[in-house]
């Protein structure tokens, strides 16, 4: 049976906009933490803005590793929630909780009692290090509570419970914005702690996001029914599973944890002028691009469980439409990229002269390079990787990462002394070139992979 190229069942439409609002709206309120963060250090000048945007590199390290395990566990458990399972999407989650746990403690361990080797793979510049030093002591306490409200959101959206993360979000960027003007500039009788208070701020959030996740998981949750229980739950059929099919997606992410770690390293070593740049148009790329992630992780949510109820031509439909959702998105996003430039005198008013000229090239960029992020992202991770074929985009990522932007990247910087928008578009080629890759593997339909198994399986 050949696929339409367009769904005509309203529900479908009706579905995708309510899974990718929540998660779209969660997203954006999660950025604007981070881009409050970084116009509020911004107020302190360039150092303590390069020094926050460094230590959140290691963060963000731990970040990509956290979601590439709830990843892992939502492509798996989505599956089994399109066969209602329940039982075995529990003991999914208690599996990614303990690793997600052990993670969190390891990354810790080294930003607490390492931190000039942590910040050293990133800089070179000893006024940059001097200030993330006193941002990252502080920030890794909160690893922990975060690794356990995303094991818990997780595993709320395996059973198509979104809206909560959005409730969550908004919560976090009030306390978040509050407590930075009070620890950050010394508000209230309170002591100016500059770039620590962020770090500050930031902990106190995650700690009550924590709170808050707990309490709903105890108490509102009506489909899941987690208990602290479930979390010893084991099963050596999952775990295989989880490993077979989990571990590339994992290593997906983490892949692009330790990319972003090379090219910060790179970056880091353009100057104080192109680090602030690279994080003042990184924060608006993420701003204005969360729709396009919305989608794409409501698309995860409906793919995965559609395969799941074993329906694959209506699977094959819902793809051929979703690709033509993503280049709507793409064009969308580019418009709103280009015109962030006319913000960024207005958001920082402080950044002017070489680091405004290099931030406005970087716009550019980035308005080019989101036509193929909003494509081939939500094409590869939203339809490929939710259909069960896990392992093609870790092999697809390690190639481009390894083959094409790193090579690249470090040619430009240190070879050809090219300048920081050259250097940028190096890192983000793949953006383009994969839109060729995700056309033809998703047009393929043999993506398309059932990984459930039945309940009395995965009760051993």
């Amino acid at each position: 049976m050949k696929a339409a190229w367009l769904v005509r069942d309203k529900d479908f439409y009706k579905r995708l906009f309510l899974l990718a609002l929540p998660m779209a709206g969660q997203s954006i309120l999660t950025f604007s933490v981070g881009l409050t963060d970084n116009i509020m250090v911004g107020q302190l000048g360039d150092t303590a803005l390069s020094g926050v945007y460094m230590a959140n590199q290691w963060t963000a390290l731990l970040q990509k590793f956290i979601q590439g395990f709830c990843t892992a566990s939502l492509v798996i458990a989505t599956q089994y929630w399109g066969r209602r399972d329940t039982e075995s999407i529990k003991t999914i989650s208690a599996m990614t909780a303990k690793f997600c746990l052990v993670t969190a403690l390891i990354f810790f361990g080294l930003a607490f009692f390492f931190p000039r080797w942590v910040l050293g793979m990133y800089t070179n510049e000893e006024a940059v290090i001097e200030e993330s030093m006193r941002y990252l002591r502080v920030v890794c306490f909160s690893y922990l509570f975060y690794c356990v409200t995303e094991v818990l959101i997780s595993s709320l959206r395996c059973v198509e419970t979104v809206g909560i993360g959005l409730y969550l979000s908004i919560c976090t960027l009030i306390v978040n914005v509050c407590l930075n003007y009070v620890f950050i500039f010394g508000k209230l009788g309170m002591p100016r702690l500059g770039v620590a208070g962020a770090a500050v701020a930031t902990l106190v959030a995650r700690v009550i996001e924590t709170g808050i996740m707990l309490y709903y998981v105890k108490v509102r949750d009506q489909k899941l029914r987690l208990k602290a229980r479930d979390f010893f739950r084991h099963s050596r059929v999952l775990l295989k599973d989880y490993i077979r099919y989990g571990i590339p997606i994992f290593a997906g992410s983490a892949m692009w944890g330790i990319n972003s770690t090379v090219q910060s390293a790179i970056i880091g070593r353009l100057g104080e002028s192109a680090i602030s740049a690279v994080s003042i148009s990184n924060n608006l790329f993420e701003i204005i691009s969360v729709a396009m992630y919305g989608v794409s992780s409501a698309t995860g949510i409906i793919i995965g469980k559609t395969v799941g109820s074993g329906d694959y031509d209506l699977v094959k439909q819902y793809a051929k439409t979703l690709q033509l959702v993503f280049v709507g998105m793409g064009l969308g996003t580019s418009v709103l990229m280009y015109a962030s430039h006319w913000l960024v005198p207005v958001l920082y008013p402080t950044v002017v002269g070489e680091t405004l000229q290099i931030t406005n090239q970087l716009i550019i960029v980035l308005s080019v390079m989101v036509l193929g992020t909003a494509y081939q992202v939500s094409c590869l991770t939203g339809i490929v990787r939710a259909g069960g074929c896990t392992h093609f985009v870790f092999v697809n990522d390690t190639i481009f990462i390894w083959c094409v932007l790193i090579p690249s990247g470090l040619l430009a910087a240190f070879v050809f002394d090219a300048p920081a928008w050259v250097v940028f578009a190096c890192l983000k080629s793949d953006q383009i070139l994969k839109c060729i890759v995700a056309a033809v593997k998703v047009n393929r339909f043999k993506w398309i992979k059932n990984i459930t198994r039945d309940t009395e399986q995965t009760a051993s």
